[in-house]
């Protein structure tokens, strides 16, 4: 997939079911790298991760996206969390269903996701932390165009282990809004 072959929309009450089948299908490839996706993930842990972004995003809190083709099928989530208002900082986040992983989808939708944020929000800096054994977030992080700026010792506490984190950064100064984007 290219781009803007994907794109991220808000999350609706009628996508629970999309996304309990994309985290089903995902989880022994989601499990390692994200606390909320377990074996007995339920359908009303996607009924109440849907309420919680619609609530947060009204409230400025966070702004977390389904991430879809353009016919709609749900592809994974992306999202803006960890908001720091004083600072203008906020981490990036991101996941792709299994059948659909290694194709761009999570690149593709990182970078739309980073051009929302600079463009309808007043960040100035956001922030990816992925575990250094996490080599797969680490090569969406440096194609959707994120700076590395080293790693953090025991950033991340996953499962009961500390993990080293790489630590990427986009920041407004650098950037530069799509103009096909609005096509």
């Amino acid at each position: 997939m290219m781009a803007r072959e994907v794109r991220i929309r808000p999350y609706v009450p009628s996508d629970a079911e999309a996304l309990y089948e994309a985290v089903r299908e995902s989880i022994n490839e989601l499990r390692p790298w994200l606390e909320w996706c377990h074996p007995e993930y339920a359908i009303d842990e996607s009924r109440a991760w849907i309420d919680h972004c619609i609530e947060a995003r009204s409230a400025g809190r966070e702004y977390n996206f389904a991430i879809t083709d353009f016919d709609d099928r749900l592809l994974g989530g992306c999202g803006i969390n960890r908001i720091q208002p004083d600072h203008r900082v906020a981490n990036v986040g991101y996941w792709v269903r299994t059948s659909v992983a290694g194709r761009g989808v999570a690149t593709a939708a990182t970078e739309v996701l980073v051009e929302f944020a600079f463009l309808h929000t007043d960040m100035n800096r956001l922030e990816i932390i992925a575990s250094t054994r996490n080599v797969g977030s680490q090569r969406v992080a440096e194609r959707a165009g994120a700076r590395r700026e080293g790693i953090v010792r025991s950033r991340l506490f996953l499962h009961g282990e500390a993990h080293d984190a790489a630590q990427f950064s986009f920041v407004r100064a650098e950037f530069r809004a799509d103009p096909k984007a609005s096509e």
